[in-house]
């Protein structure tokens, strides 16, 4: 069936269903974004039979004081008067200081909970908060056709997760810049129908040496709008100017934006850090790690261009060790020590103390 659409992009359409509050089949799961839920598939869901079940990570987990048996994450089961309200406030901790007191919970233990680590990164692949509605089906596929619902192999779908999409060349051509009249900029998109990666090229670079070469995460707020929080506008702007100054080098630009976790929850978390929290605190409470970005897609990158050693522009230590495990040869790690202010003090001292930053 050559127009049927296979794991990758059914995942594809999953993402885009759950974003819109659409349920979806994954396994034997029924899955809902605790993000997007609407009180009327809420009100349907726990009509079914059997445990309706609010999958949420082991971070989150630890802030609401619910035991994670499983691990990973923690499996809720629904009170049979729970609200919408009541989700909202599991899943997103923007009340937690005026609320805190949520619990006591009762969470499942025993049994395979790997639908349910699947369904979370689903949902975190979407860039949504890390919880999920889930409820066991007894008859998924028909309950899948009756409903119109996409439906996800979950074995394939738990190894697509974890793996890198592959990435293809889009186009090239040249881009003038401030930095440097002789740019060209390269536009790289996954399989997986996400977001899409640049490469900046400075000049000609010469492929058999190493080449200067930063990692930079989208910022949409220091990028763009000049934000004083953190130090990404400058560390950006930096980078260009001095690979401008010896006339070659690459700038990545890869759409990771809030380490990994997108604009929206990035926003939450800075909402955190504005009750007291700091960077990896507020990443926590939010279900999320420290990091969730992924720098293979770097070294993928590099390699498609013809380079197979670089000298990083990084203070992150963590950069440097997943360039050289994803095959490129880290010859200098070069500091990009810029952009503190009054603002983002705290910040970068979380980043040397808790992300072991060099700074």
């Amino acid at each position: 069936m050559p127009f049927a659409p296979n794991v990758t992009e059914m995942l594809a359409r999953a993402r885009a269903d759950l974003r819109m509050g659409v349920p979806v089949v994954l396994g034997n799961i029924l899955i809902m974004a605790a993000e997007t839920l609407t009180p009327e598939r809420l009100n349907e869901a726990v009509q079914l039979d059997g445990d309706t079940v609010l999958a949420i990570t082991a971070r989150r987990a630890q802030t609401l004081k619910a035991r994670a048996y499983d691990g990973d994450l923690a499996r809720i089961i629904l009170p049979v008067n729970a609200t919408l309200a009541w989700v909202h406030s599991i899943a997103d901790p923007a009340d937690d200081l005026s609320a805190p007191m949520k619990g006591p919970f009762r969470t499942q233990r025993g049994g395979d909970a790997g639908l349910h680590m699947t369904a979370l990164n689903l949902v975190k692949s979407a860039r949504l908060l890390p919880a999920a509605v889930t409820v066991v089906l007894e008859h998924p596929a028909a309950f899948a056709h009756n409903h119109s619902l996409t439906v996800v192999d979950s074995a394939a779908a738990a190894l697509l997760l974890q793996a890198n999409s592959p990435l293809h060349s889009v186009v090239h051509a040249r881009l003038p810049m401030e930095a440097s009249d002789k740019g060209r900029l390269h536009i790289f998109r996954p399989e997986n129908g996400g977001e899409e990666h640049y490469a900046i090229e400075i000049g000609r670079p010469d492929r058999s040496v190493p080449v200067l070469c930063r990692l930079h995460s989208a910022c949409f707020t220091g990028d763009i709008l000049g934000s004083l929080k953190c130090d990404c506008g400058p560390q950006l702007h930096a980078a260009l100017a001095q690979m401008g100054q010896i006339g070659n080098g690459v700038l990545l630009y890869l759409n990771q934006e809030g380490r990994g976790i997108g604009l929206a929850n990035k926003m939450r978390a800075y909402s955190l850090q504005d009750q007291g929290f700091d960077t990896v605190e507020a990443n926590h409470r939010l279900g999320f790690e420290d990091d969730e970005r992924d720098f293979r897609l770097g070294a993928d990158i590099l390699k498609q261009m013809g380079f197979s050693a670089v000298e990083l522009l990084t203070n992150n230590p963590r950069k440097v060790d997943m360039m050289e495990k994803s095959g490129i040869r880290v010859a200098e790690r070069v500091p990009l020590t810029v952009g503190e202010n009054r603002h983002n003090a705290a910040y970068l001292a979380t980043k040397a103390a808790k992300s072991g930053h060099l700074l």
